[in-house]
């Protein structure tokens, strides 16, 4: 019934207002930001995977 409801945001943004989260909202975001780690980390070394077969298939 409020005109504005107050919304939490899905995702993290850095820089983003930490100082009103609760020490679990906070322990929830370092794992969010751990499995995007994560996530970032598996496709930086699939693309050197793929470089490496690229590379091989075209030394002469």
């Amino acid at each position: 019934m409020f005109d504005e409801e107050i919304k939490k945001p899905k995702g993290h943004e850095v820089g983003m207002t930490i100082d009103t989260m609760s020490v679990e909202e906070l322990h929830e975001r370092i794992n969010l930001l751990e499995v995007e780690i994560e996530r970032l980390k598996a496709t930086i070394e699939a693309r050197g995977a793929t470089r490496k077969a690229a590379d091989a298939a075209f030394k002469f």
